[in-house]
């Protein structure tokens, strides 16, 4: 969380007058209102937890006062910023890396640059920025960091997938790099496949023809999942009991047996997932959203040589791979402005987090991924 502090009304006077007298000769306005953006940000509407628990129980909504810009700092007037699952995650106290209390909650996001410190020379207002790598205090509508933190995205970029680019869809990419090398005509299969990660594995898959193998759960409206994953580009989509046959790989067609496979749910359907691998192919674990452990066979081991990985986006980014990451994201964005990349979001006004925050933590049923719009 950016550190806050306060000065009272009559110091910030006295300081702002003494350099705007000391700039006297600059005559040109932005130079005068950088000068005073290297003070103070305007005050921030934010979301806060003091302590970890139930993220409907702990969190509250907070008026913070004006934030030191320091002179290599932004300050970004946040436009977007999404509540995914590790959000929730980190504010129940359950997340491996999570801030210090009292801390603002968030870690994806996109804003506008409202002001900047005296040395920052990359950035001026006005331009779009995300977080890169990601980090802590997103859900507040003014944001102060050094500006090494924001990376500058296109203007033309809508601000729903900005602000959503990093976690979901780079967790999609990098797994289908990262583990096999996959070619043309190549195979991969997933469980969760209705999830953001598992339609833009998909969707990359797609764009780069590779064939994908999908696997959803048995429940009202499978029927229309399977549409909408089908209009996505999946080649195959199965429901968890559609796969309770002795052999599933005589469900593949003509499709080349999976050299890799995505699992995000856990128990039976990890299992599925690596029914279909072929003779030492791996599966890669990237959740756990049933909460039931991995059950692999011992054949799966003596006779497939199957491999089981696991993937944590917060890991690879603090790798010495972080600084690859911004070429990647640019080229994500690119795929969302071509309408190559597309995935289902409800953009939920600031005010009404507390209902967001119900929708995301699935209190009200299945519902879109909520991006709270400041």
């Amino acid at each position: 969380m950016a550190l806050v502090r306060c000065c009272s009304a009559s110091a910030l006077r006295a300081l702002t007058g003494s350099l705007l007298t000391q700039r006297f000769s600059r005559s040109s306005s932005s130079l005068r209102v950088r000068s005073f953006s290297s003070l103070m940000s305007p005050p921030s509407t934010a979301v806060v937890y003091d302590q970890h628990g139930a993220p409907d129980a702990v969190t509250r909504i907070i008026k913070m006062p004006p934030a030191v810009v320091k002179e290599r700092d932004v300050c970004v007037k946040m436009l977007a910023s999404p509540i995914n699952p590790s959000d929730i995650n980190r504010i129940e106290g359950v997340y491996p890396v999570r801030p210090d209390v009292p801390a603002v909650g968030g870690y994806e996001g996109v804003g506008e640059i409202y002001l900047v410190g005296s040395q920052v020379e990359d950035f001026s207002p006005g331009d779009l920025v995300i977080p890169s790598p990601l980090t802590s205090g997103m859900w507040q509508t003014y944001v102060v960091k050094d500006q090494s933190l924001w990376h500058k995205v296109s203007k033309d970029t809508p601000i729903e997938y900005a602000a959503t680019i990093t976690v979901n869809p780079l967790t999609a990419l990098r797994m289908l790099e990262d583990f096999v090398h996959l070619k043309e005509g190549d195979t991969v299969v997933q469980n969760g496949a209705t999830s953001i990660v598992g339609q833009c594995i998909i969707q990359i898959a797609k764009s780069r023809n590779i064939h994908t193998v999908n696997i959803i759960r048995d429940r009202a409206g499978s029927n229309e999942a399977r549409e909408m994953l089908k209009k996505l580009g999946a080649d195959e989509v199965f429901t968890e009991t559609q796969l309770d046959v002795k052999n599933v790989k005589s469900l593949l067609g003509n499709l080349p047996e999976p050299s890799i496979g995505f699992n995000c749910v856990g128990g039976n359907a990890a299992s599925l997932v690596m029914r279909f691998l072929r003779q030492g192919g791996t599966m890669v674990t990237y959740g756990g959203m049933s909460k039931k452990p991995i059950t692999a066979s011992t054949s799966s081991f003596i006779f497939k040589d199957v491999s089981l990985r696991g993937f944590w986006l917060q890991k690879w980014m603090n790798s010495d791979k972080a600084n690859d990451c911004r070429p990647m994201i640019d080229n994500l964005l690119e795929l969302a402005r071509e309408e190559k990349l597309r995935y289902e979001m409800e953009l939920v006004p600031f005010s009404d987090f507390k209902l967001a925050l119900e929708k995301a933590m699935g209190k009200l049923g299945s519902q879109p991924k909520q991006v709270l719009q400041f």
